[in-house]
């Protein structure tokens, strides 16, 4: 028990701050719909809040470096606690924007102070065993935030108080810790090409991922409002989406190291535009159906993003592993901000199912240019897959040990 109880501190904190910060999107989306924002509007959201993300993840590190672990999340949490406590003083779809960018912030700055202090404690004999609990924290952690949807009210201020106080809570873990503050890491050069070079295929992939999840993420209870969906329904359609992904994770992932990666990236595109067709033309599915067909998306689409950034590492060498890391998680960023947006643009313009065909393009695209990557190199030794959280620029540092070979 020594393991889970030195570290319990920081998971404690992981999993308050995605009660909050995963609760928050498909919250203000519901808030948005009973308000009478346009789909365009909510879209702007969610693309706002990966905003935040990005400038979070740049400026967290140098913040650590300035003052501190415990006092920059401080910092983060109390800017999130803002941003949530904010919305119903102002129901305004551009102030939210404002704060949902303060939210994104919060998230990215959060994270990249948990992982940083990870980073400093954990040893290569604890590191997959601390991994293995923090991906547990963080994704039981998102599959609750999801169900909240249920209970929680829309528009309405204890809502999003009561997010706002999760938020607060996961800031109390670390200051009462007893544990010393680590020594500051050095923030990673941010050298987007460096992806791109490694890998053409590797960073096509995680964009096509960051169309899949953030859309669905931001836009999915839109798509649930508009099929008839109730409140506990759409939150059941989210969380059947986390938990496919969270099924998917070993199975694809001991795929991934025994076949060549990149068929099993084009194998998974292939399964997402099924899921996408089948979840777009049956609209008159049952509750159940629905909820199958969320599940079976968040299984085709979910590790795409680790398979492409293992499939990148194969091409990287030891002291390129963090930079890589940055590397993709900055395309994913990129993705991510621009897909709720086209996204519910698209679906206030044709409606829900624009949703799933706009995800099913992405992956179109990604099959055929897998399929010409394949022509162009021969395929590579592997290192391990590993399940990779797109979660801050300094997520490479925990990940960087357990992809080298032994």
């Amino acid at each position: 028990m020594r393991l889970p109880l030195s570290f319990a501190a920081l998971f404690l904190s992981v999993a308050l701050l995605q009660l909050s910060s995963g609760g928050v999107g498909p919250l203000d989306a519901i808030s948005g719909i009973t308000l009478g924002f346009t789909t365009a509007e909510i879209g702007m959201l969610g693309s706002a809040h990966f905003v935040g993300f990005f400038i979070g993840c740049w400026w967290a590190p140098r913040l650590m470096g300035t003052v501190g672990h415990a006092r920059a999340f401080s910092a983060f949490t109390v800017l999130g606690a803002i941003g949530l406590i904010g919305h119903m003083m102002l129901p305004d779809p551009v102030a939210w924007a404002l704060m949902r960018v303060a939210t994104g912030i919060c998230v990215a700055g959060c994270y990249t102070v948990i992982e940083a202090w990870l980073q400093a404690e954990v040893t290569n004999e604890t590191r997959g065993r601390a991994m293995g609990l923090y991906r547990i924290a963080d994704m039981g952690a998102s599959l609750v935030a999801q169900l909240l949807i249920g209970v929680l009210t829309p528009a309405a201020y204890v809502s999003y108080n009561l997010l706002a106080i999760f938020c607060c809570a996961a800031l109390l873990p670390l200051a009462l810790t007893t544990r010393p503050q680590p020594e500051t890491p050095d923030a990673p050069r941010l050298r987007p090409m460096l992806a791109v070079a490694r890998s053409p295929l590797a960073a096509a992939g995680v964009i096509v991922a960051a169309i899949s999840s953030a859309s669905f993420r931001m836009v999915g209870p839109v798509y649930g409002q508009g099929v008839g969906l109730a409140l506990d329904q759409i939150a059941l359609f989210m969380a059947a989406f986390v938990a496919g992904g969270a099924l998917a994770q070993y199975p694809v992932g001991w795929l991934a190291d025994k076949y060549d990666r990149r068929w099993v990236l084009i194998w998974l595109s292939v399964a997402a535009i099924a899921s996408c067709v089948m979840t777009a033309s049956l609209t008159d599915l049952p509750t159940s159906g629905v909820f199958i067909t969320a599940m079976i998306f968040g299984l085709t689409t979910f590790p795409i993003y680790s398979v492409a950034a293992a499939h990148a590492h194969d091409f990287a060498s030891s002291s390129e592993r963090v930079e890589l890391s940055a590397a993709l998680m900055f395309w994913y960023a990129c993705g991510a901000i621009a897909a709720p947006y086209l996204a519910s643009v698209l679906m206030g313009r044709f409606g829900p199912p624009a949703l799933f065909a706009m995800i099913a393009v992405g992956h179109a695209v990604l099959v055929v240019f897998g399929l010409i990557r394949m022509r162009a190199r021969p395929s590579h030794p592997k290192t391990p897959y590993v399940y990779a959280p797109r979660t801050s620029f300094l997520i490479g540092r925990l990940m960087k040990s357990s992809r080298e070979k032994d």
